[in-house]
């Protein structure tokens, strides 16, 4: 089965990390990677950009209408992902929890299971 483990970030909370919990999430992504990687459950990773950055586009009358930012205004952003294929949601579940992310009081892993996957053999 195949989930998408989702890092939910909040900026607010990301501001006031110490240098601790700073090095704990950026060398605990690399471990993770490894371990995934070798029990053959990672499909992939990407980090995204700052919210600031993005654009929403609305169609409306077959019109694109397009702002600038987020959607929403919240206080937490999708901020990367990693796709992963595992036996059950159990274990797509102890897999986030493996995340060093889950372990920062304000910060979340979203656990999703993918529904329907387009690849390159289309």
């Amino acid at each position: 089965m195949k989930f998408l483990l989702i890092m939910q970030i909040n900026q607010q909370v990301m501001d006031t990390l110490t240098e601790e919990q700073r090095d704990l999430i950026q060398n605990g992504h690399g471990a993770f990677m490894k371990t995934i990687q070798e029990s053959g459950e990672m499909i992939g990773t990407q980090a995204l950009g700052d919210p600031s950055t993005s654009a929403v586009v609305r169609t409306r009358n077959g019109l694109p209408a397009v702002t600038d930012g987020p959607y929403l205004e919240a206080k937490e952003y999708m901020g990367g992902y990693y796709m992963v294929d595992c036996e059950s949601r159990e274990r797509a579940i102890e897999l986030a929890g493996m995340i060093p992310d889950s372990q920062i009081e304000g910060l979340a892993i979203e656990v999703r299971p993918v529904m329907f996957t387009a690849g390159a053999d289309m």
